[in-house]
């Protein structure tokens, strides 16, 4: 019998990637979502999803569900018997997380403890967490490995994924029985090579790449570059980018780990590698052949100069390394954006 895995969040960008892989890699995925960071698609299926199926050719099982709904959580752990939990619902936005603190503690912190009360109950106690490289805060030293101190967040979304990391460690200490895998993301980007799933932000861009594409494929006239002046090569910010595809295989790995009873684990998931926004805009116009105009402006609140990973501790404990090179994921990203023009909406 195929084990049956909830995903919270299954039909966001990094979610939708991972139940394409967990259904070849022979789990049953069972998704639960709010619509809050994706498309209506057609039968009742968010668009990523529909398009999942499509590229599986077998049906994706699928509830509309808000993560913070504790009584809808416990009605659908007694209608399924998982035998492991991926928690990716959230809200996820670095700049939105200053303005609305409140609403980002609601939603991340109550939403995981309702699904963590409702694991609890059912017996279930595998969990792979969405967590990131935010949790870092400044950069003490570089590359960040899990050692690093964590825990110093310049922001509310940072700060919520840090406590949810405390609250699994402490549960995982309590509770003998419970095992985790805290996976820390450094900067996914690119899409499924068919171009057919993809990042889908939702108004402007929050984060560089995407904004990147829709400036190559016309929907935005130049990019804003935030600060010219870091104390790096050219001035501009670096960060770890990972291919989407590389993370999800590193979820995948991470529910392996949790059949050695491993209590509580932490894995940074990245390349080991950092690269300038310049960079990333040049690597941009080489995959899309086209100009990508840009303009320098001040700083934004909270940025780090460098960040990138120590990814060596997943390599070692999970077998897991990203195979993807920038250009990959340059040139991925590019067929997504190209076919999509308007990500997953019609218009």
């Amino acid at each position: 019998m195929a084990e049956k895995v909830l995903v919270t969040g299954g039909a966001g960008y990094i979610g939708s990637h991972c139940v394409l892989e967990l259904v070849q890699a022979g789990y049953v995925p069972v998704v639960i979502d709010n619509f809050h960071n994706a498309i209506r698609g057609a039968e009742a299926l968010p668009e990523s999803l529909r398009r999942v199926q499509q590229l599986l050719r077998q049906p994706i099982l699928f509830q509309e569900m808000d993560i913070t709904d504790g009584a809808a959580l416990q009605e659908l752990f007694s209608k399924h018997h998982f035998s492991a939990v991926m928690h990716f619902a959230g809200l996820k936005a670095v700049g939105e997380s200053v303005q609305q603190p409140l609403e980002y503690y609601r939603v991340n912190l109550t939403g995981t403890i309702r699904l963590l009360e409702a694991m609890k109950a059912h017996g279930v106690r595998n969990l792979v967490f969405s967590s990131s490289a935010t949790v870092y805060g400044d950069p003490k030293y570089l590359p960040l490995d899990e050692k690093h101190p964590a825990g110093g967040c310049t922001n509310p979304y940072g700060k919520s994924k840090y406590f949810i990391e405390e609250m699994i460690r402490d549960l995982c200490k309590a509770e003998k029985d419970w095992n985790a895998v805290l996976l820390r993301y450094f900067n996914p980007i690119g899409a499924h090579e068919s171009g057919l799933i993809g990042e889908d932000p939702q108004g402007i861009p929050n984060n560089l790449m995407p904004y990147v594409a829709q400036v190559a494929v016309g929907r935005r006239e130049f990019l804003s570059v935030f600060g010219n002046d870091y104390k790096t090569d050219d001035g501009t910010g670096i960060r770890d980018y990972i291919h989407v595809v590389d993370l999800a295989k590193g979820h995948i790995a991470a529910l392996k780990k949790l059949k050695e009873n491993c209590g509580c684990k932490i894995y940074n998931l990245g390349t080991g590698t950092g690269y300038s926004v310049l960079q990333m805009v040049q690597a941009m116009e080489r995959a899309s052949g086209r100009e990508i105009r840009y303009t320098i402006t001040a700083r934004r609140e909270g940025d780090v100069a460098s960040c990138y990973a120590d990814p060596t501790l997943a390599e070692r404990e999970l077998g897991w390394k990203a195979a993807f090179g920038l250009d990959k994921m340059c040139e991925d990203l590019w067929r997504w954006q190209l076919q999509n023009p308007s990500g997953f909406s019609k218009n």
